[in-house]
């Protein structure tokens, strides 16, 4: 490695160490998350003493595919949607990251989730870089057979770029095991042999592995134990607020209730609960509709911005990004912050945190859980032969604990916060890869 071309390696590192033992990440607020993800990796690659050619390299996705879909409607007309699939680095293996269906998707949006997996996955150690697929569309407006259409559709238009060795999908945001099942089928029928290795996330009947769907929370609860017992503290008879009560916060809510945890808040779209002596969580989890929501059956119910301030000793955003600001980290009364949702806390926020002293678990670390079971997936079906729930449960519960004490050792022998530390440990091996490949 060799010094930067403006400021010798060691004055960056000393200065990026100073400024996040401090809370400071150099970055201003108004920015978008993806300019956000790439003031993180500058700062993270100074730390290690990189130079700049690798931080020209890994801002940025190495491929980005635009698509243009034509679907023909139930109402016999032809719609056409935009899709993407970005891929970050492919130094390491083969890339690998989810596919959402949503009306806000965007090119700068695809282009960050896909670096924020390279992270997860180089965190975790596997073999992949990042991948991020999606489609500007509405799905809860579509119908059964447009959706399949539309799956089919996005398979067909970047085929060439995707594959079991190239780049591996997965569900997100408003795609589910059906969505790859049809993923799945239109790869085969295109390749002409059959290949469940080419998608993860899909249903057990079809080379899915167990354990996948509630893997994220379950990855959660994973870290939030490690996090509690460095804090001094244990998950049985501690005090936690989840704000989401979707697949992963109600699943994360189930497991912790189990687990001996007195879940104190949860929240959805419509508003939150909060009871000082516990909530109920299995009879929440009966009462929740087909979208999550269950709040709009108490008139006790409170905001979600409310409920974030309330007194807890772990508090879990597992809803959407920007959550805690500047405006109202000052109030959060947790020790631990677990970030089960993608980007819930912003520069200003995590900086007002760290001054404080509370642990915050990123993002990339917390919600890791999903590609660890995704890889297991990957590697069942290329060796066709398929594990126990105990075997997946074990292997993600090693894999977790491990990186959580890489990340958080690093932190402390750097002098820097969580968030950092995990974006020098997801990097380090990228960049290595890339360089002993010769790009660099």
């Amino acid at each position: 490695m060799t010094t930067t071309s403006t400021k010798t390696a060691a004055e960056s590192a000393q200065n990026a160490s100073l400024q996040v033992a401090q809370g400071v990440v150099p970055v201003a607020e108004n920015i978008s998350v993806f300019e956000r993800t790439q003031e993180v990796i500058r700062t993270a690659l100074e730390v290690m003493n990189y130079n700049d050619s690798y931080y020209e390299l890994l801002k940025e996705p190495l491929r980005l595919l635009t698509v243009r879909i034509p679907i023909r409607m139930d109402d016999g007309k032809v719609k056409v949607f935009v899709g993407y699939r970005a891929q970050h680095n492919d130094a390491v293996g083969p890339t690998k990251g989810g596919i959402r269906f949503h009306p806000d998707v965007t090119e700068e949006e695809v282009k960050a989730l896909s670096m924020w997996m390279s992270i997860k996955c180089g965190i975790t150690n596997l073999p992949y870089g990042g991948g991020k697929g999606g489609i500007q569309c509405d799905p809860r407006t579509m119908s059964m057979g447009e959706l399949e259409r539309l799956s089919r559709g996005y398979v067909r238009a970047v085929s060439q770029i995707v594959g079991p060795t190239k780049d591996i999908p997965a569900p997100d945001v408003f795609t589910n095991a059906q969505i790859m099942a049809w993923m799945m089928d239109e790869y085969s029928r295109i390749r002409e042999f059959d290949a469940p290795g080419f998608i993860t996330g899909k249903p057990l009947v079809l080379g899915g592995s167990i354990g996948r769907e509630s893997s994220t929370a379950k990855g959660v609860t994973i870290v939030m134990r490690e996090a509690a017992a460095a804090m001094g503290m244990s998950i049985p008879g501690s005090r936690v607020i989840i704000q989401g009560f979707g697949n992963a916060g109600s699943f994360l809510a189930k497991f912790l209730y189990d687990a001996g945890a007195k879940v104190v808040g949860i929240s959805d779209a419509v508003g939150a609960l909060y009871n000082p002596d516990g909530l109920n969580i299995d009879e929440l989890m009966d009462k929740r509709d087909s979208f999550g929501t269950v709040t709009n059956l108490f008139p006790s119910r409170i905001t979600n911005q409310e409920l974030l301030v309330k007194d807890c000793d772990i508090l879990v955003p597992a809803a959407i990004e920007n959550q805690i600001t500047e405006k109202n980290a000052h109030d959060i009364k947790a020790r631990i912050l677990v970030e089960a949702a993608n980007g819930p806390t912003t520069t200003k926020a995590t900086e007002i945190l760290s001054e404080r002293g509370v642990l915050i678990v990123p993002d990339v670390l917390a919600s890791a859980g999903g590609v660890v079971v995704s890889y297991f997936e990957w590697v069942q079906n290329n060796q066709g032969y398929y594990w126990t729930e105990d075997e997946v449960n074990e292997r993600l519960d090693r894999i977790l604990t491990d990186a959580f004490h890489n990340v958080y050792d690093t932190s402390r022998t750097k002098r820097v916060h969580m968030r950092l530390a995990a974006y020098i440990v997801g990097l380090r091996k990228m960049a290595e890869a890339s360089r002993l490949r010769g790009w660099l």
